[in-house]
């Protein structure tokens, strides 16, 4: 047991340096490729960050065969996005008020809203098709779906690439290059892979100390996939988007967390709905609901003013709380 603490303490510690390093290299890219906060938070530090994630289902399900690994893909699917609705908006508002009352910074999140407001749009269509209509229908017809949410992702791309949004403001100086203003590509690059390389070791060896931990404790590989991994695997985006908050890139912050939620009920879950039995029943459902109203809760709030909007972002830890709740008291 002790091992395994230590295992997990490691991983925590790699998957932090690897966000620090992974913000400053994501922001610096935006930078020199002149594209807006946008689609630097949305799209490429939203994807970077989604790997460890999307990587757990694909391997659960190609090498681990029968309903085991069937059951840890589909739990790792659905909880990315339940972990970023419920978990990563709340620290988001939560940091805000809190930067708010170290007298760091107001109690509004300056995100900007028409970006926020496209992400979560596509997240709540993309997702609700995967929950509520795609278990009743055909394998031909799920193939069909897959294909239209993997278009409706590169649509969204396109749509985050053109939008209208604030450009990005000079950066702090690049890890990798710490005296050079104007660093070359090829480290910006490398200094952005080197990250994801940690990042992606460090959430697998939290998930491998948790694993240990919570087999002890006798949770079922579902729930376990669902409720526990995606803690680790969803670190990147919370701590990224605490770590854009506390320096007042609110922007960055909301979009890397909206995105990532954009591209999970899209891409993962495309290959979930044609490589599983894609049975969303009892916790699984609870969970993707939950994940609906935490993000439209979110939605309208972002329509009312500013200075609510960090609280909307935080009441979505009551869905969370409430499904830690219902996951104790063994309902199914």
């Amino acid at each position: 047991m002790i091992i395994d603490l230590f295992v997990l303490v490691v991983g925590i510690v790699f998957v932090l340096v690897a966000a620090e390093l992974f913000t400053n290299g994501i922001e610096a890219l935006g930078h020199r490729l002149q594209v807006s906060k946008n689609f630097t938070g949305s799209v490429l530090a939203a994807v970077g960050t989604a790997l460890p994630e999307t990587l757990i289902p694909i391997i659960a399900v190609v090498f681990f065969a029968g309903n085991k690994g069937q059951d840890i893909g589909v739990g790792a699917i659905l909880g990315a996005p339940f972990m970023l609705s419920t978990l990563a908006f709340p620290l988001i508002g939560l940091t805000v008020v809190v930067r708010h009352l170290l007298k760091k910074g107001s109690i509004s999140l300056h995100a900007e809203t028409t970006g926020l407001r496209r992400d979560l749009t596509f997240f709540l269509f993309a997702y609700s098709i995967a929950l509520f209509v795609v278990p009743f229908e055909s394998h031909s017809v799920r193939i069909l779906t897959a294909a239209f949410l993997l278009v409706l992702y590169v649509v969204y791309v396109f749509q985050t690439l053109k939008g209208e949004s604030e450009d990005m403001e000079a950066t702090e100086h690049l890890f990798f290059a710490p005296k050079n203003p104007h660093p070359a590509m090829w480290i910006i690059i490398f200094q952005v892979i080197f990250s994801l390389v940690i990042m992606v070791a460090g959430a697998h060896l939290f998930v491998h100390g948790i694993e240990k931990i919570s087999l002890a404790f006798g949770l079922d590989p579902l729930i376990f996939s669902l409720l526990i991994a995606p803690i680790a695997t969803e670190l990147p985006e919370k701590i990224n988007s605490i770590t854009w908050v506390w320096k007042k890139k609110d922007t960055l912050a909301a979009g890397n967390v909206a995105g990532a939620m954009v591209f999970q009920s899209t891409v993962p879950v495309s290959f979930g709905i044609v490589f599983t039995d894609w049975n969303i029943t009892g916790l699984a459902l609870i969970s993707g609901i939950f994940a609906i109203f935490s993000a439209f809760l979110v939605l309208t709030v972002s329509y009312i003013n500013r200075k609510y909007f960090a609280y909307g972002f935080s009441v979505g830890i009551i869905f969370f709380v409430s499904y830690i709740y219902l996951v104790l008291n063994g309902t199914n």
